[in-house]
């Protein structure tokens, strides 16, 4: 009896994965809502917690606002970071040149050495294109008129699918602690207890790691763009973004990062002593990072390795595109806390010790 049930639970496991892989296109807003739900969820308890005179808020009214402060956050740091972008590439753009001949000045030589071969690059024609271009991409009325002319179903999914997110985020707060709930009652009683412990690690994994490494890559986008910004770059704001806000892959934003801000810095100063404080910058958020804020904000109680993580975004992208990129670490932390226990039952079985 008890191999049947154990043989329909794997059979019913294995239907759920093959449903998600088969809805996989449309899953994007309601993991996105999931996720987010997730995060928000313990602020709108306490807001529906709250007794002010008297007068307590519904969870409607909790989660209506927790999703309104979210999006104003959003709009906060958009309407912040855009104009930095915007004005650094155009910084840039303007640039360009200067750039182009100290390359051209300090590698030219070199290339002519011991290659035979020198750089002709009409830079002035280079520098005009990427500045029309980017006046064209600046030009956002134009282009969403055009865009919606020649990819107009296209564009009306992914507005469809913006606006499902906080709609879903809404009914999702708003009934949280019901689903979970309901969730619950479906357990076996015989399982309910391990369950309950391995639901509550897998909380603490997954509250430690989204929350935790939110911190980390805010901290960390403002720490590089401001150290590059010290250092003299002009390029500090989006590289600086960019190594902080993809410091979720192990070893990638830092990496990235560096080397577009030394190639960055190469072409602006010329001269290699000169990417000495852009080094000590990345230098500096590595050790930062590694050793102060990612032990005090995230933890060693995730346990996973580098490697497994950049494996379970590639797989969880391969198998379900942008979705599984977004499900890929949390459903791994998960499952490795499923595996531990896995192991400790193993551990302790008759067949491992020889009975």
């Amino acid at each position: 009896m008890e191999n049947r049930i154990s043989i329909l639970w794997w059979i019913a496991g294995l239907l759920v994965i093959g449903l998600i892989y088969l809805l996989s296109p449309i899953l994007t807003p309601f993991l996105i809502a999931a996720i987010l739900a997730y995060i928000a969820n313990p602020l709108v308890n306490k807001i529906d917690a709250l007794q002010i005179k008297g007068y307590s808020p519904s969870r409607a009214v909790a989660s209506l606002l927790v999703i309104l402060l979210m999006l104003a956050v959003l709009m906060l740091i958009l309407l912040i970071v855009v104009p930095l972008v915007q004005k650094e590439v155009v910084l840039l753009l303007q640039k360009l040149p200067a750039y182009f001949n100290t390359a051209k000045t300090n590698f030219e030589p070199w290339l002519q050495k011991n290659f035979g071969v020198g750089i002709d690059i009409d830079f002035a024609q280079i520098q005009q294109v990427l500045t029309e271009n980017w006046k064209t991409a600046g030009n956002f009325a134009k282009n969403i008129a055009q865009t919606l002319s020649t990819k107009g179903l296209a564009i009306i999914g992914w507005l469809a699918n913006l606006i499902l997110i906080p709609l879903v985020l809404f009914y999702l707060l708003l009934d949280w602690n019901i689903i979970i709930d309901k969730v619950s009652h479906l357990i076996p009683r015989q399982l309910i207890a391990k369950t309950k412990e391995i639901a509550s690690e897998i909380d603490a994994v997954l509250a430690e790691f989204l929350r935790g490494q939110l911190t980390v890559m805010l901290l960390m986008s403002v720490f590089y763009a401001t150290g590059l910004w010290l250092a003299g770059l002009d390029v500090a704001v989006p590289v600086g973004m960019l190594s902080g806000l993809l410091g979720f892959i192990p070893y990638l934003g830092f990496g990235l990062g560096m080397v577009m801000g030394l190639f960055s810095g190469l072409l602006q100063y010329g001269n290699i002593t000169d990417l000495i404080p852009i080094l000590i910058v990345f230098g500096l958020g590595q050790v930062l990072e590694s050793m102060v804020l990612t032990p005090w904000l995230v933890g060693d109680r995730i346990g996973l390795h580098p490697l497994i993580v950049i494996f379970a975004l590639m797989a969880g992208g391969q198998l379900f595109g942008f979705a599984g990129v977004l499900l890929a670490l949390p459903a791994s932390a998960a499952i490795a806390v499923g595996f531990r226990h896995a192991k400790q039952s193993y551990l302790a079985s008759k067949f491992y010790n020889g009975q």
